[in-house]
């Protein structure tokens, strides 16, 4: 009966030893990336290592014991979005209010490009405007132009 006992333990040990994460899995690197570390450093709980930084381990450490609890992804981070709020996500969510940080930079670049789009055009039309007023001069002014040839060739002609 022993025996048996033994060989069940040594079977149900190292199942249970698999399902135990460490610091550099895939899983828990993807889980601890969603989350900014809260000492200010402006990374991540996996990248933070900061001197003194006494956050990032002990929340390491919660989120492995959440891991080997079974917890999922999702689940851990509706955990830590309950007791910090929004600001703990390395990047927002995209749903909500929160869709607006996603999509407003885009908007925002569009916007300005046709704008400038316009303005250029604006400025290509002004600028042939331009050129066709010079071209299309009235009479009046054509007569003065004449009136003012003829009296500078008549200065000359006074004076040379």
């Amino acid at each position: 009966m022993v025996i048996l006992t033994l060989l069940l333990l040594m079977t149900v040990i190292p199942a249970y030893a698999g399902d135990q994460y460490d610091y550099k899995s895939a899983e828990f690197k993807e889980v601890a990336s969603q989350f900014m570390c809260m000492c200010g450093c402006g990374q991540d709980h996996f990248e933070c290592n900061m001197q003194g930084c006494g956050l990032n381990d002990s929340f390491k450490s919660e989120i492995k014991e959440m891991m080997d609890d079974g917890l999922t992804k999702d689940q851990i981070k509706d955990y830590y979005l309950s007791m910090y709020g929004e600001e703990i996500l390395t990047a927002p969510e995209k749903k909500g209010f929160s869709l607006t940080a996603w999509v407003l930079p885009f908007v925002a670049l569009g916007v300005a490009g046709i704008g400038i789009v316009f303005i250029i055009r604006k400025w290509v039309a002004g600028y042939k405007e331009e050129e066709t007023s010079f071209e299309a001069r009235s009479e009046e002014e054509e007569l003065e132009d004449e009136i003012v040839k003829s009296m500078i060739d008549e200065e000359r002609k006074k004076y040379f």
